[in-house]
């Protein structure tokens, strides 16, 4: 692994696959990067906020149920195993979930960055955890802070076209 690889954190996903408030800025973390890895671990956590998105935002079952295997397809080949006990380590020592340290702890065995809106994370790993936003202003092309002004969310999916 090497530079032009991030961890991307289950929020990340989700502005990215779910249209709402944050989607365009995801949109340019891909365009930055688009070479996103995962803990095996994402899926659980994609499919609970997809439930979610459907009980709380409206967002239809069949939409939900699409998207999860749109991300699918995508991330199948991206995903990788954490050392459990690094992972239990990290959230120890942090007071973090296991959940949010598998992601931490593929970033710190990877040498890469955690894209993340995740305030937690931010404040508790600063030299891996990065913003949507901080991402996009170290990379050419991303948005200065501020430059993109969020709308409120309204829930639908964006399908992509089949290649």
């Amino acid at each position: 692994m090497g530079a032009n690889v991030i961890v991307a954190d289950a929020n990340l996903l989700i502005y990215h696959f779910v249209q709402g408030a944050k989607t365009e800025l995801a949109h340019r973390v891909s365009e930055a990067d688009d070479n996103w890895i995962v803990p095996s671990l994402w899926r659980h956590e994609f499919a609970n906020a997809l439930a979610m998105s459907v009980r709380e935002a409206g967002l239809s079952l069949d939409d939900a149920l699409a998207t999860l295997g749109d991300a699918q397809e995508l991330l199948s080949t991206r995903e990788y195993d954490v050392n459990m006990g690094d992972a239990l380590r990290l959230a120890a020592e942090k007071a973090i979930s296991v959940y949010d340290a598998e992601y931490v702890a593929l970033a710190l065995s990877k040498g890469i960055s955690l894209v993340t809106e995740d305030k937690e994370l931010l404040r508790k790993f600063p030299g891996i955890a990065v913003s949507i936003r901080n991402f996009l202003s170290a990379h050419p092309g991303g948005p200065s802070a501020g430059a993109v002004r969020e709308k409120a969310a309204s829930y639908s999916t964006r399908r992509r076209k089949k290649r």
